[in-house]
């Protein structure tokens, strides 16, 4: 039999342990449904933004993350073509591997007396649904993501990378470890046979970047992709990317399903409503989604190298931050 103490949290990823974490705190047990028995490689761009610090404090895990030795990332450079926009950080970011991140978050949660069930659950009232991105767009020129790992000279920056109809983004994370990951169109790849170092070559930039670098793991991909948010029930906590799947260049990925699953944990647990929270999550989120979604649409338009001289990237940085 079910304990009715507990809340139900589907999904067992960033934003799920966060959820289980924060139900815990607010003195309620949780007991989260995933198929996956254990944490695995997931296409991410495995960047976390300086304001990770207190959100891993909260969830009382900040020590366990420092634990891993996550690289440390103190400058941004994003190219166009042959065009650099170039800035400090206004704090260290840092980097640290899914693999990595997920495995300390579950057994985190876990040590606080989560419950793991390795199977799926349909969604119910009050229960919180981090079950990750959409996937969709049956037509037109669907978006996928892909990632690897490489070794070799990792850098102290997050760098991005804008191409014709694709984005790169290259960042170190823990063990010397540099983690490349992007976004594509169905397009483009088929045109490549779906062969990512095809697609890297296609940036002068990035091939110089990635030359002196080894492959240490098979290429991941993800998709197709949708942004934005995703339609929900009403009486469900949606959290992390089952809330909205926001633009992977902001970097705040990793941040937004830790708050939002974190958020989602205490809401369902001390009797919230579910749409205070979902109002509460929008404050929070709809200045980055804005901003993500008008860049995306002036480089899709092929203005990004005309922009670049003109935007700080501190602006950019600091405006796709959440509110």
């Amino acid at each position: 039999m079910a304990d009715s103490n507990r809340i139900t949290i589907l999904g067992g990823g960033l934003a799920g342990c966060a959820a289980g974490l924060a139900a815990t705190a607010s003195q309620r047990g949780a007991t989260i449904y995933d198929p996956a028995r254990a944490a695995r490689h997931r296409v991410c761009g495995e960047f976390l933004s300086p304001e990770v610090r207190d959100s891993l404090d909260l969830l009382g895990v900040w020590a366990q993350a420092d634990a891993c030795r996550p690289a440390l990332m103190y400058s941004m450079r994003v190219h166009f073509g042959r065009r650099v926009c170039a800035d400090r950080l206004p704090e260290p970011a840092i980097g640290l591997s899914r693999l990595r991140f997920d495995q300390l978050l579950r057994e985190a949660a876990g040590n606080q007396g989560t419950n793991f069930v390795p199977e799926r659950r349909a969604s119910s009232p009050g229960c919180v649904l981090a079950t990750g991105r959409q996937s969709g767009a049956a037509s037109g020129d669907r978006i996928f993501g892909f990632k690897t790992h490489f070794s070799g000279p990792a850098g102290d920056a997050v760098e991005l990378y804008f191409g014709d109809q694709f984005y790169v983004g290259v960042n170190p994370v823990e063990d010397g470890i540099t983690n490349v990951c992007g976004l594509a169109p169905e397009s483009l790849l088929r045109r490549l046979d779906f062969s990512y170092e095809a697609l890297l070559e296609l940036s002068p930039a990035l091939r110089e970047r990635t030359q002196p670098l080894r492959r240490t793991m098979n290429w991941l991909t993800t998709g197709p992709l949708v942004y934005g948010r995703r339609t929900q029930p009403p009486d469900v906590f949606a959290a992390g990317d089952a809330f909205s799947f926001i633009d992977p260049f902001t970097g705040a990925g990793m941040l937004n399903a830790l708050e939002t699953g974190r958020m989602a944990g205490t809401a369902a647990a001390t009797g919230q409503s579910p749409d205070v929270y979902r109002q509460a999550v929008l404050r929070r989120l709809s200045r980055p989604l804005f901003v993500a979604s008008v860049f995306r649409g002036a480089v899709a338009a092929g203005l990004g190298s005309l922009l670049a001289p003109w935007i700080p990237g501190r602006w950019l940085f600091a405006l796709t931050r959440p509110g």
